[in-house]
Formats: C-alpha cells, structure tokens, sequence
C-alpha cells in the first residue's frame, strides 16, 4: 500500500490549519488516515508547527513519500535531517549516539535561528508602530497649523462683526447716562424751588397754634 505523508485542510474559511498525516494515497485529501503526525499553522509569523520527529522518520524509513509542502515542513522540523543521519548509523558511518548529537546540534541552531527571526519580526514591528505613530502626530500637527490661519481669520471676523455693535451698546449707555443725569438734576432743582415754600406754609400753621397758647 503505497503511504503519503500530506496536508489535511481543517480550520475555518479564510484561516486554514492541517494536520500533517501518513494516509493512503489513494484515499481523499480530507478523508480518512493512517497516523495524524503533527499539525501546521500558516496564520502565525512564523508559522507555528508540530511534528512528531520519530514517528515521521518511522513513516519515512517504510517507504512513505511526502508531498512538496509536506517535505518542506518536515525538512523545517528536521525529520528529513534525523532521517538521513539515522541512513548513516545503518551504513556504519558513524554511532547511534553521535547521531544523536548531531541532530541535537542542529535542533539547538535551528531554534536558535527562529528566535533571532521572531525578535525581528517583533522589533519590525515596533518600529512600524512607532513610524505609524510619529505620522500620525506630524500629520496632526499639519492639519492643526493649517486649520490655525482659518482660526484666526474668523476670530478676526467676529471682532470686525461685534465693534459695532460694543460701540452702539456703550453710545446707548452714554446717552442714557445723560438723560438720567438730567432728570435727576431737574428734580433737584424742583425740590429747592418748592421748599421755601413748603418752610413758610409750615410756619403760618405753626403761627395760629402759639397765639392760642398765649390767650
């Protein structure tokens, strides 16, 4: 029974995930399979996998073929490179051990690599924000300097439009002022025009009441 080892679409529509399988190559992309051997997550930067090296390697050492993207994956992983170390243990090339080792080494550099990828995508990242930022503020502070003369221009306009108006408002107190002064100056003047008057009319109503208090 020929044996692949593929990709098995799951995950919703528009963010895909799959599973790494060994399935029979005659049976249906999505269908039913032999091991599940990891899983592949495209939509993570970068993308985020799971492979079951051993297993993977058993598969490879029976024959299983993989498909171009599957082999990519595993290559990544280092399966292919475990695979073809262990391909030396069984030529005599070297220990079971040292092979081993030698794929240990490589795992750590590997690992090592990826953590120096992630960091500058992370570090990409913080100095697009920051870029996206600093734009956003001088844009801004362009938009608020344009908007400035149109600010000042109508300030000037409400000036212009209101000194009328102040003028007229003081011109009418003003002349208020004036009548008010002058009513009251008037009635001042009424008020001592009559007073001697009212003193002298108080004095002969005074004047009957002593000479009864004489008799």
């Amino acid at each position: 029974m020929p044996v692949k080892i593929r990709l098995q679409r799951h995950g919703k529509k528009g963010k895909p995930f799959y599973w790494i399988v060994a399935a029979d190559s005659r049976a249906k992309r999505d269908g039913k399979f032999l091991e599940k051997l990891g899983t592949y997550n495209p939509n993570t930067n970068p993308a985020t996998i799971n492979v079951n090296v051993d297993s993977s390697v058993q598969w490879l050492s029976n024959g299983a073929q993989p498909t171009d993207t599957a082999r990519a994956i595993l290559s990544y992983k280092g399966v292919l490179m475990k695979h073809h170390l262990l391909g030396g243990v069984r030529k005599g090339a070297f220990t079971e051990e040292q092979a081993e080792e030698k794929f240990q080494a490589w795992v750590a550099e590997k690992e090592k690599s990826v953590a120096a990828k992630v960091d500058g995508l992370d570090k990409a990242q913080a100095d697009a924000k920051a870029k996206a930022l600093e734009a956003e503020k001088e844009f801004s502070e362009k938009r608020a300097a344009a908007a400035l003369p149109e600010v000042e221009e109508a300030a000037e306009e409400v000036v212009e439009e209101s000194t009328p108006v102040v003028e007229e408002v003081a011109a009418e107190a003003t002349e208020v002022a004036e009548e008010v002064k002058e009513e009251v100056a008037e009635a001042v003047e009424e008020v001592k025009e009559e007073a001697p008057a009212k003193v002298e009319a108080k004095a002969e109503e005074a004047a009957p009441e002593a000479s009864s208090e004489e008799e």
